[in-house]
């Protein structure tokens, strides 16, 4: 297999990391996550119609590029790095997967020409605020535990006459609250015979309530979403689509562009940090000079390496996602932590960068982790451990 990299895909990540420069440095980020939409709708624009970020993956005869999930983590790899607030991670990570997966040819055609284009954002609604189970990524999603298991709680779909309408809530909604279209997963069919379904709720659909939350990653606006008699159309056909399964696999995929979106942002943390021990003197010499802040640097630089090539994997083998994601979180967040304190007083101010590092790094791990458990379910999966039972032996460990 060659790893290299096509002249093409070097020239996306370049095209992007020079647009970024200009428009999306620490001064426009902190701009833009104040605004009522939580991005800069100009960069979106630019982003969209310029470079076709949104319909980067998705198929040409949808108006999109039609290139692989590798093209799409090089380019989050570079929001990452500039800590970007924008749509895409909803949008073209997680909510146009779904729509290619599950939609029927009208929907299909209908939706994905106007995500392509950046005229139509979409984010995907799941109950109890749990993404990451309902991904599969720290557990079954097929248990329905995730989505309120059919009982009272979650969100709850009902048939009648004038089509599906919906009942319930969701939280911690990723740009919920300005997202154009929702994907709502709900339960139909009652307990002990629900099964769970997604449904299309426009932004305007009667009923509909979001309220944006107060976050602690500013740059990834969170919502709670409020659904009450709100009608919706049922994404794909009627005879029960594997919603599971095509929740799994986009969660798979979607950690691999998360993984590289986390290295970005760990990357940019250890650059921005490399350039201030360069500067900043004590006892008459720049810092960065003295061995023992050199072994730090060099102990970040292999943590961030690491979880780049695991993140490269994971892209070219979805399969990986999970323990890609996990790598990079970690390295993310030990990476904003040295920062803040290879800043010395100056990283510990609001006024200082250092800080937006820390919180994106908390912030995704809240979201899609946390690491133990990405780690635990991708070696259940894996059979690493195979079945324990009282008596028997974990690495020649008795379990009582």
């Amino acid at each position: 297999m060659d790893a290299a990299f096509t002249a093409e895909q070097d020239e996306i990540r370049r095209t992007l990391r020079d647009l970024l420069a200009k428009h999306s440095g620490p001064g426009e980020v902190r701009a833009a996550v104040r605004t009522a939409e939580g991005h800069d709708r100009a960069v979106w624009r630019r982003l969209a119609q310029e470079l076709g970020l949104p319909g980067l993956a998705l198929p040409e005869e949808y108006g999109g590029a039609g290139c692989t999930a590798t093209e799409l983590a090089l380019a989050c790899e570079e929001t990452g790095r500039a800590l970007l607030p924008s749509p895409l991670l909803a949008t073209a990570v997680l909510a146009a997967p779904l729509i290619a997966a599950l939609g029927t040819s009208a929907q299909r055609a209908g939706l994905l020409p106007r995500i392509a284009d950046g005229a139509l954002t979409a984010a995907l609604a799941v109950p109890g605020g749990s993404m990451a189970a309902a991904l599969g990524l720290t557990a079954d999603n097929r248990t329905g535990g995730w989505a309120g298991g059919g009982r009272a709680g979650g969100v709850q779909a009902r048939l009648g006459d004038g089509g599906w309408r919906l009942y319930g809530e969701a939280d911690r909604v990723l740009d919920g609250h300005s997202a154009g279209l929702l994907l709502v997963a709900a339960h139909a069919g009652g307990y002990p015979r629900s099964r769970t379904l997604l449904f299309l709720a426009p932004a305007e659909a009667d009923g509909l309530t979001r309220t944006r939350l107060t976050s602690m990653d500013e740059t990834r606006p969170l919502a709670r979403v409020e659904l009450r008699d709100t009608p919706a159309e049922l994404l794909g056909a009627d005879d029960a689509p594997d919603v599971c399964g095509a929740l799994a696999a986009t969660g798979r995929t979607a950690a691999a562009h998360l993984a590289a979106e986390a290295v970005g942002a760990a990357a940019g943390a250890l650059e921005r940090t490399v350039a201030y021990v360069k500067e900043r003197e004590q006892f008459g010499r720049a810092i960065g000079s003295f061995q023992a802040v050199k072994h730090r640097l060099a102990d970040l630089y292999v943590r961030v390496e690491a979880a780049r090539s695991a993140a490269y994997h994971a892209a070219w083998d979805p399969a990986a996602g999970p323990l890609a994601l996990a790598q990079a979180l970690e390295a993310a967040r030990t990476v904003a932590g040295e920062a803040v304190q290879l800043h010395g007083g100056i990283g510990f101010t609001w006024e200082h960068e250092a800080h937006l590092y820390v919180k994106r790094a908390a912030g995704d791990e809240l979201l899609f982790g946390p690491v133990h458990r990405l780690r635990d379910h991708a070696a259940g999966q894996a059979g690493l451990f195979g079945d324990v039972t009282p008596g028997g032996l974990v690495h020649g460990v008795a379990v009582r």
